[in-house]
């Protein structure tokens, strides 16, 4: 080769680099363009997936908290079902002991016993606890209720006589015993 091509070819080398190095580079960038675009749909359904396990969890979440609030609604609707079950028996026998035409003291007595215990058994079944506090206790502001003082040879703040029985259910007072303290 002469000189005059040597050039030319070095030339022509010379303007065909930049043309190689800038496909290439189109070529690298083309193909991160869609390197990135994969990762982006990969993270939209991600995102998407994600949201509808959220949306899930939160209905979830919503129906449990329905039910709990119906739950507790029944609960307290039918809270006194067991001791009205309880009652009704009583109640039977009341109006049985009114339709004899011809009772005897005996047997009402008799009659108005059976429908104690039925009441007290029904008072038991359902934690009703009745407080009836003896001559001599120490007096309990949490279960009596000193109605008066009154002078006696008992110790000071002992009970003297009960006036009225208290009742608790379970551990909380329903009604206080009414009683009278020595001085």
């Amino acid at each position: 080769m002469t000189e005059d091509q040597e050039k030319m070819q070095d030339q022509v080398d010379q303007a065909t680099q930049p043309q190689a190095a800038a496909g290439a580079e189109a070529a690298e960038q083309t193909q991160t363009a869609s390197s990135l675009e994969e990762k982006l749909a990969a993270a939209e359904a991600k995102v998407s997936e994600m949201q509808d396990a959220f949306l899930r969890a939160k209905a979830d979440t919503e129906n449990i908290r329905r039910r709990a609030q119906e739950d507790v609604a029944k609960a307290h609707k039918f809270a006194i079902e067991n001791f009205a079950e309880a009652l009704v028996p009583v109640k039977d026998s009341l109006e049985m002991a009114l339709k004899l035409d011809t009772p005897s003291v005996d047997s009402l007595k008799e009659g108005v016993e059976m429908t104690l215990k039925q009441l007290s058994a029904a008072f038991d079944r359902n934690r009703l606890l009745e407080i009836n506090p003896v001559p001599g206790e120490k007096l309990d502001p949490m279960k009596h209720q000193a109605i008066s003082m009154v002078p006696a040879d008992q110790e000071a703040n002992t009970i003297v006589s009960v006036l009225q029985k208290g009742y608790m259910i379970a551990d909380r007072l329903l009604r206080p015993a009414l009683v009278t303290v020595a001085q």
